[in-house]
């Protein structure tokens, strides 16, 4: 059954409306931002370790809640959870969380990066299509749900993927498409990465048992240096 998260700790302004999310500092006190978004099962202490994860790696961590403070750990509710989400609610509220991230005197720099996971990778290509050079770097794990895009014209950030090739909820050959659909239309530096894993393998909480700790350790490590090179 759904549950409340433990883990707001930040209220921001999302256009006028009362927003709420886990922001992570690093160890310095400053560093690039980044915006960490949610897979269907809700602000969960991955998501928080996600973030606390880069906040280590040196950056400011920002991860929104998009379900208003609710989290499961039953996939269908979790399905429906995401299914009433509307991707403009989603991504405006991201949106709204870029500015804020790009305001705080901890962030550096004038653009952030975004990593998300899931559904939350779907809302990264969103975050980047929409929001322009705000966004510099753009990292989907196995992106799937409302708000994967069907143009990727704005789309301005580099992108990396990670995606799996056992994926049975978005297949490695539509995941081809999409990076060639992604290169072909925005022009932007573009690589996906495929990893002989399943769907969500990078969720160490394991809730469906696809995690795989030697394709979650190298995408990891890939994802790192990638937002170090995009966003100093």
């Amino acid at each position: 059954m759904a549950e409340k998260t433990p883990h707001q700790n930040t209220t921001f302004d999302s256009h006028g409306t009362e927003a709420h999310g886990y922001l992570a500092l690093p160890p310095a006190g400053r560093g690039p931002g980044v915006i960490v978004i949610q897979e269907w099962w809700g602000l969960t202490d991955h998501i928080r370790d996600v973030a606390d994860r880069l906040a280590a790696e040196g950056f400011v961590a920002l991860a929104p809640d998009l379900y208003g403070g609710w989290i499961t750990h039953d996939g269908d509710e979790a399905g429906q959870m995401m299914s009433r989400l509307p991707a403009e609610e989603g991504a405006r509220l991201l949106g709204g969380a870029v500015d804020h991230l790009l305001s705080l005197d901890e962030t550096t720099g004038d653009a952030v990066g975004a990593i998300g996971f899931c559904m939350g990778g779907g809302f990264v290509l969103a975050l980047a299509a929409q929001q322009g050079d705000k966004v510099a770097a753009a990292v989907p794990f196995y992106g799937v749900g409302q708000a994967v895009p069907d143009s990727y014209t704005g789309v301005t950030a580099a992108i990396q993927g990670h995606y799996g090739e056992l994926d049975d909820f978005y297949p490695a050959d539509r995941a081809r498409e999409q990076e060639e659909q992604i290169r072909r239309e925005s022009g932007a530096d573009v690589v996906f990465y495929y990893y002989d894993a399943p769907h969500a393998f990078h969720n160490d909480d394991n809730p469906q048992g696809n995690y795989r700790p030697e394709a979650a350790k190298l995408a990891w490590e890939r994802t790192v240096a990638f937002l170090r090179e995009r966003l100093g």
